[in-house]
């Protein structure tokens, strides 16, 4: 493509930056120059639960919005923070290499889950960890929280005795030393697109789209466009307490599979579905799709509604609203 600087758009967080930067070294390793714009979005300023100002959407508008613009050439996103719906006159042109997906706890003293005491408080201000928490019966209170890794963490002996967040956001940002346990997606499936990036840029910029195609990684792509599908298919919001974990498994022949596994459940415990399906690599939205069906013959439905997150909601230390909260990777 004929040289240019790229404006690379990206929300001010300190996570969000670090993603972007990673994208920009890649850029700048293939002699392209790249400039990193901070944009602000709802999601940054609007304290109350996402839920009600928007869902995880308000963290990707804006960047979309200056993208559309014509503000900035391209924008990198916390996969999971995306809705499964396309963007008109936009395209997701690469899904670089995905960090581990996994959920990890903090906690006070080095605690693991299970060492946490009964009455114990974990926080966290996403539903789909509300509800497998509560499904492990562990007798904890799940208290909602938002805010940065920083803020969240700051938490852990004051108000909190753990609390948990999504392992790539600790790793990228050198803090994967405060996590005291990886949680096992038996206990703690993660949410759809955990640990992905997403670049965009516009349809129309065929020349940076092609460029960037460079950067992705087919099996990660497979693997999240088989979580999403399952998560668009159950028409569920990113606040609805829906897990999902594809990876790709290869056969004895060499060919290759995607394994999904999905939950579905309730923020109070009460309902608890685990599924799996197993299908080709090359059909991962049929995949997704089929085991969302299953998931909605068994009952899904019920739990998709808009959930309750318990307890108190907790912003550095001020109370907030309770509500859903799908901690988007940028706020982790």
């Amino acid at each position: 493509m004929t040289a240019r600087t790229l404006r690379l758009g990206t929300r001010r967080s300190a996570l969000a930056t670090t993603q972007s930067e990673h994208v920009a070294e890649q850029l700048r390793a293939l002699g392209h120059d790249v400039e990193l714009v901070e944009i602000v979005t709802e999601g940054d300023t609007n304290r109350g639960p996402l839920a009600q100002i928007g869902g995880t959407g308000v963290f990707a508008a804006a960047l979309r919005n200056a993208l559309l613009a014509g503000e900035v050439d391209l924008a990198v996103h916390s996969l999971k923070d995306l809705p499964v719906a396309p963007q008109p006159g936009l395209v997701v042109a690469a899904v670089p290499p995905r960090e581990d997906p996994r959920d990890v706890l903090v906690a006070r003293d080095g605690l693991t889950l299970g060492e946490i005491p009964a009455g114990g408080v974990i926080g966290t201000g996403s539903p789909r960890r509300a509800a497998q928490l509560e499904a492990l019966g562990l007798g904890v209170e799940v208290r909602a929280i938002r805010g940065n890794v920083g803020t969240r963490i700051g938490l852990v002996g004051d108000s909190c005795d753990g609390v948990v967040l999504a392992r790539a956001g600790l790793a990228r940002l050198g803090r994967l030393d405060e996590a005291t346990e990886v949680l096992d997606p038996l206990q703690m499936l993660p949410a759809p697109g955990q640990g992905a990036l997403a670049v965009e840029c516009r349809t129309d910029d065929t020349d940076l789209a092609e460029l960037l195609r460079g950067l992705d990684d087919a099996d990660t792509r497979a693997a999240v466009t088989a979580e999403r599908a399952l998560l668009g298919e159950l028409e569920a919001g990113c606040s609805a307490p829906v897990g999902a974990l594809a990876e790709i498994v290869e056969e004895e022949d060499g060919s290759l599979l995607i394994s999904l596994r999905g939950f579905v459940g309730s923020t109070d415990g009460a309902l608890e579905l685990r599924r799996s399906a197993v299908g080709p690599i090359d059909e991962p939205e049929r995949l997704g799709a089929e085991l969302a069906q299953i998931f909605l013959d068994d009952g899904a439905a019920d739990a998709i509604a808009p959930p309750r997150q318990p307890g108190p909601a907790v912003d550095a230390g001020h109370p907030q609203p309770a509500g859903p909260d799908s901690t988007p990777e940028g706020e982790q």
